[in-house]
């Protein structure tokens, strides 16, 4: 049985981000509250709240659970458990683990905590291979064997699109797994901090420690809190050993790291992407504009690693980290990556949208030309088409190809891509979705026979599910990273279209991440 604990925690302990108002910004005070200054309470996870000078702080009390056996894999990565007949969400644990829970969130029908202590682990369990396994939560399901994490994948795909879509299924094609489950990824972004994240363990301690600056990923749930990577086995060389000299070049020339609180510093952005030909990008964003310091930085990273291809650089004094809306400038070499897949060439700009796993995307590319069922005879709509990868893929086995994209530098690669390839049954073309698609374009480009479809996370917007069904395609395959959001367009779609055929693509190992393809027919397709 599992008893309930009332713990009463020092503040150290308890999750709260303390805010103090009697702080000037940029002075060296500190308000120390139990022994945690101002400064190190912000790396601790949990609520935010605001306390006034001088405010008693009260203290938390939250229960410790002790001796819970998680039970399942929840949408999301998460591990669940039932205690007392409420659901508990604990991260970065397996089914068969037995552990006990600090519960930083409590509400009437769920609980959320973390691991404290284990009692018991999992025989499912296998030892994860990253030193921040638990930390940074980008692979959050290292400690999952790989096959048991694309039977859970397969799970999700099929659970949300009965219970969201309200799909009947009658039998989903088994998952395709990764021909690689590390260093798959040719896009990493790394995010500079003025101060890396402290882990619970390392503030617990009590010891002073340094905060030195970050260049990482962001900490799961905080905005502000970047931890500094080592290695990340997501991408292969040389994508740490660059990320790694331009954290110590900037140390070293005092080159200053971006406070995302202040909103402001020199070094903001690192991207690196990558190619299966060899071919290397590097885009360093800059926070403010300063030319000598600028160059200074890129010379050092152009000197050091001759092998990269494309060195660019952006300006981004905004509040938000997107650069589609920025010039990128290239610095040295060419502004563009060469792809090759299939025997295709692929133009990839700093902008432009590319499946990060390039030896999955030919899977999930050939299982989409596949489902299309396209003769020779068909009209193709492509919508979000990115650099055109898809319409090019499915161009020799069709009439006409028009796709359709909201980033006009996608189109502009995506037109080079065709004259790269000698295709001429292509036309491409730059708009937002939910405007383009309307009757003019329809009398323009022919309606439809087919819709492929690969939007991005958020799914469709209910104009273009309309303009779908109003365009009438015999077919429409749907490509989604995102199983809950296409299950919602496949049910906005009904009874118009009914689904007959899914396939799972595991695109992200050791994530909760997973692709999937749909296949949509016309009820009635004799128009």
């Amino acid at each position: 049985m599992i008893r309930l604990k009332l713990a009463v925690e020092s503040f150290r302990e308890c999750i709260i981000k303390i805010v103090t108002n009697d702080i000037p910004a940029g002075k060296n005070r500190r308000a120390t509250i139990a022994g945690v200054t101002r400064e190190e309470s912000r790396g601790i996870h949990g609520i935010t709240r605001t306390f006034a000078p001088n405010q008693r702080i009260p203290i938390m009390k939250k229960p410790l659970l002790e001796n819970v056996e998680i039970q399942k894999i929840a949408a999301g990565g998460k591990s669940i458990a039932l205690v007392d007949g409420k659901v508990l969400f604990v991260p970065n644990t397996v089914p068969g683990d037995v552990v006990d829970v600090q519960v930083t969130r409590k509400r009437s029908s769920f609980m959320e905590g973390y691991t404290v202590n284990v009692k018991r682990y999992s025989p499912a369990r296998v030892e994860p291979f990253c030193a921040h396994f638990g930390t940074c939560g980008g692979c959050k399901w290292q400690h999952l064997p790989y096959d048991a994490q694309t039977r859970f994948k397969q799970e999700e795909v099929e659970e949300t699109l009965r219970r969201v879509g309200k799909v009947e299924l009658r039998g989903v094609a088994p998952i395709i797994g990764s021909p690689r489950t590390r260093e798959y990824r040719n896009k990493l972004e790394f995010t500079f901090s003025d101060r890396r994240y402290l882990t619970r363990e390392e503030i617990a301690a009590g010891t002073t420690i340094e905060r030195s600056p970050a260049l990482g990923f962001h900490a799961p749930g905080l905005f502000d809190k970047v931890v500094d990577i080592e290695r990340c086995h997501l991408q292969a060389e040389p994508s740490n050993a660059i990320r790694a000299f331009t954290r110590r070049q900037a140390i070293a020339r005092g080159l200053s790291f971006y406070s995302i609180r202040e909103k402001r510093g020199l070094l903001r952005t690192l991207i690196i992407r990558t190619t299966s030909t060899g071919e290397v990008m590097v885009i360093v964003v800059f926070g403010e504009d300063r030319r000598a310091r600028r160059e200074e930085l890129l010379h050092a990273i152009a000197g050091e690693f001759p092998g990269i291809t494309s060195l660019l650089y952006t300006v981004n004094e905004k509040g938000n980290d997107t650069i589609t809306d920025l010039d990128v400038i290239t610095y040295r070499g060419a502004g563009h990556l060469l792809e090759e897949m299939e025997g295709l060439r692929f133009k990839i700009g700093p902008k432009s949208f590319y499946q990060t796993n390039p030896g999955q995307a030919l899977n999930l590319y050939r299982k989409t030309r596949e489902l299309a069922g396209l003769t020779g005879n068909e009209v193709v709509y492509d919508l979000y088409t990115g650099t055109g990868t898809i319409a090019h893929f499915v161009a020799r086995d069709a009439r006409l190809v028009v796709g359709v994209e909201n980033v006009p530098e996608a189109i502009a690669d995506a037109r080079e891509n065709s004259l790269l390839n000698g295709i001429t049954n292509t036309r491409f073309l730059a708009g937002d979705m939910k405007e383009v698609l309307n009757e003019t374009f329809f009398a323009a480009h022919g309606r439809p026979d087919v819709i492929i479809t690969d939007p991005p996370r958020a799914g469709m917007h209910a104009a273009v599910i309309e303009a779908i069904t109003r365009a009438a395609p015999a077919r429409v395959v749907y490509v989604s990273c995102n199983p809950a959001t296409q299950a919602r367009d496949i049910q906005a779609m009904h009874p118009a279209y009914r689904v007959t055929a899914v396939q799972p693509v595991d695109m992200f190992p050791h994530t909760h991440h997973v692709e999937s393809i749909v296949l949509l027919q016309r009820e009635d397709d004799s128009r």
